[in-house]
């Protein structure tokens, strides 16, 4: 048993390991190329229920639920509203934490789960589409994190501190203990925690397999191995749990999305991941609804630069790297991406600049968004008095809904102030094409030039459109 003085020097140690992995890893292969998501290339989309490919995006809700007794966010009803209208969002990515499903061993919280689905029916009732999210971080409260019961907590005696900045935290002793107990990782143990966290998985999925605003279930935030790190883990341990996972909820849910995240530290600063291709009980290929959700934390960031001098040339070089990693596990996993978190104090020099190269690289790459979070403070739109900070209109930008095909490539020109959209075939999709236009660039709604306009919504800001005979391809200027 390491001292507690050794373990954070080896957490300190990791760190520099990592960063050296990151600079090798941002200098090699790069992704596909920029401009377009191509679907010839096996590009798969998140579909509704009119077989319209969706652009997801949204935020995150919401950390604060991490240490509220009952489990929730900070949200009531009109902030929804509010999210809704100032930002045009179709998704929102909804923590859940195993504590609350399951405070005892096999008990399930009914209370809890129809508090969430409350909320859920919140944003439903606006036309978003919800992803709940069994959210962890350092394990659980007993170690100094959220997400794990402390019945299922088993460090052996050893325990944790606090640590500065947080994520060392995974380098405690407890913390690992834990993480090595819930994995079968270390000999001796008593209880199945892993069976306990997958039933825990089938009766969030039982629950919420009939609620069509549900759009899937994330298994796991930012796994983290233990002692057991990189590829191993990924393909070992993890790789069971998701399988598991995925197994278990196909026994009471046959439709809703299955998400699955790579490794916390490494994958989202542009590492390489073990991750397998995973089965899905519905079949392969187009049949299997199985997406890839990783988090995007350029190291630089992650300890806290913005996004200038030096710092910026780094990030752009460990952005390149997490996009060609990304796309390649993609391709391995035969899923969508959907960037599960990405987030910054936007009082950082160079904030801005840096949220916006990352809604182009996910437009780009034909990915969704959950930017972390909606939290009001210095990481999000609104400030503590509910008022806009500078990220609001930098988010408030035009994007396609619903795509009725397999979209090829979609663009926001800013300073044209032009929204173009092509796609391939309509896939048997039904309905149009529906894309966001916010008031600040469409006052007056939009102009289509490539297809033709099926109606305009003034008050949700979304405008209908379909293409002409043998033309799958709009460009939506401001009117007037």
């Amino acid at each position: 048993m390491k001292s507690l003085g050794a373990w954070r020097t080896w957490a300190v140690g990791a760190v520099v390991l990592a960063v050296a992995a990151a600079l090798l890893v941002a200098v090699g292969p790069r992704g596909a190329g920029a401009g377009e998501a191509d679907t010839a290339s096996g590009h798969r989309w998140i579909t509704d229920r009119q077989g319209r490919a969706l652009v997801l995006r949204g935020l995150s809700t919401a950390s604060s639920a991490k240490q509220a007794a009952d489990g929730m966010p900070w949200i009531e009803e009109k902030d929804v509203a509010r999210e809704r209208r100032a930002l045009g969002t179709n998704f929102v990515r909804f923590l859940l934490q195993w504590r609350s499903v399951e405070p005892a061993p096999g008990t399930y919280d009914r209370a809890y789960l129809e508090r969430v689905a409350e909320r859920v029916r919140w944003y439903g009732e606006r036309g978003y589409h919800v992803l709940l999210d069994m959210h962890q971080d350092l394990y659980g409260p007993k170690v100094g994190g959220n997400g794990a019961p402390a019945w299922a907590t088993e460090t052996d005696g050893l325990t944790s501190a606090a640590t500065d900045p947080w994520e060392l935290g995974y380098a405690e002793p407890g913390t690992v203990r834990a993480f090595d107990r819930f994995w079968g990782t270390v000999e001796g143990g008593g209880r199945d925690l892993r069976g306990h966290y997958v039933g825990a998985l089938r009766e969030v999925a039982r629950f919420f397999a009939d609620d069509d605003t549900v759009i899937g279930y994330d298994l796991m935030n930012e796994p983290w191995g233990g002692s057991v790190q990189g590829p191993a883990f990924e393909a070992g341990p993890l790789a069971r749990l998701y399988q598991d996972g995925i197994d278990a909820v196909r026994t009471v849910d046959r439709n809703h999305w299955i998400f699955v995240e790579p490794s916390a530290i490494g994958a989202n600063w542009g590492f390489a991941n073990g991750l397998p291709r995973l089965d899905d009980p519905r079949g392969d290929g187009d049949a299997a609804r199985i997406a890839y959700a990783p988090h995007l934390y350029p190291l630089p960031m992650d300890l806290g630069d913005g996004y200038t001098g030096d710092a910026k040339g780094q990030v752009d070089a460990s952005l390149r790297s997490w996009r060609a990693q990304t796309e390649k596990t993609a391709r391995r996993l035969g899923a969508p991406v959907v960037i599960g978190e990405f987030g910054l104090d936007v009082g950082l020099p160079g904030a801005m600049e840096y949220v916006e190269k990352v809604q182009r690289m996910a437009d780009e790459m034909g990915a969704g968004i959950a930017y972390w979070s909606n939290d009001p403070g210095s990481w999000a739109p609104w400030d503590a008095d509910r008022n806009p900070t500078a990220l609001l209109p930098v988010l408030d930008r035009p994007y396609p809904r619903a795509v009725a095909g397999d979209p090829v490539a979609y663009r926001w020109d800013a300073r044209g102030r032009a929204l173009t959209v092509s796609w391939r075939g309509n896939r048997g999709a039904r309905g149009g094409t529906e894309v966001h236009l916010p008031a600040r660039h469409f006052p007056d709604g939009g102009r289509v030039t490539g297809g033709e306009q099926r109606s305009w919504d003034p008050k949700s800001r979304v405008l209908t459109v379909v293409s002409r005979p043998g033309a799958n391809s709009v460009r939506i200027t401001p009117r007037g």
